[in-house]
């Protein structure tokens, strides 16, 4: 009797925005997603066609809400910038987002990240990047086709979609921009400016004592 009633009204249809797990294990974790993320969002500020998220839910079926993960960090091309509870595929006009990252903590196991690397190559991410902070270890796959191939050699490495490079000669691994300049961390961002305004501070000061010196010998330093 129940098989007659047919499909479920979409507006009965709850999509959770949260499904009760932490947003990282531990404080490496932690900084790595929000680094990745938020030079992510200043690569494509000038992009408004490029939807940036971290943490966020991903229902690419309509109707089934228990089809859902959350990656770590991703990038959805064609779709506005905005806020959203989650990220509903065919809300988005069927795009999936395209490229998805993972930052690995202890508790994430191999089988989790198998189930995670299958669920974005079905449903049509076209780059995935798995980062282990704790190891620096770094993979990657590309979508060819159907499947994923696996990206053979991460140093030096370009994403296609988002420009970015992959440099792993250090200790940890390290992101160049597509102009070349490293993804920084807010503290890294935040010491930057303050040493560019200790500069600057520095530089008028100079040119204060300068030009005191100047009128004191009856210089006009306007003149100069």
């Amino acid at each position: 009797m129940d098989a007659m009633l047919g499909p479920v009204p979409t507006e009965s249809v709850v999509y959770p925005d949260r499904d009760g797990k932490r947003m990282a294990d531990n404080t490496r974790q932690y900084e790595w997603i929000v680094t990745i993320k938020g030079n992510l969002d200043a690569i494509c500020i000038g992009d408004r066609a490029a939807f940036v998220a971290g943490d966020n839910l991903i229902y690419p079926v309509r109707n089934d809400p228990t089809i859902r993960t959350a990656p770590d960090v991703y990038v959805a091309f064609g779709r506005p910038r905005g806020h959203r509870g989650s990220y509903r595929v065919w809300e988005e006009d069927g795009v999936f987002p395209q490229v998805v990252f993972e930052v690995l903590s202890p508790g994430n196991t191999p089988r989790e990240m198998d189930r995670k690397r299958q669920f974005y190559r079905r449903y049509g991410a076209e780059e995935y990047y798995v980062y282990d902070p704790d190891r620096n270890r770094l993979q990657g796959w590309l979508r060819v086709g159907r499947r994923f191939a696996v990206v053979r050699t991460m140093h030096n490495h370009i994403s296609p979609r988002l420009g970015i490079r992959f440099d792993m000669l250090g200790l940890e691994l390290r992101i160049y921009a597509p102009d070349g300049r490293p993804f920084t961390t807010f503290a890294e961002l935040v010491a930057r400016a303050d040493a560019e305004t200790a500069r600057a501070d520095a530089q008028t000061a100079r040119a204060e004592k300068l030009a005191a010196k100047l009128r004191d010998l009856g210089i006009d330093p306007t003149t100069l």
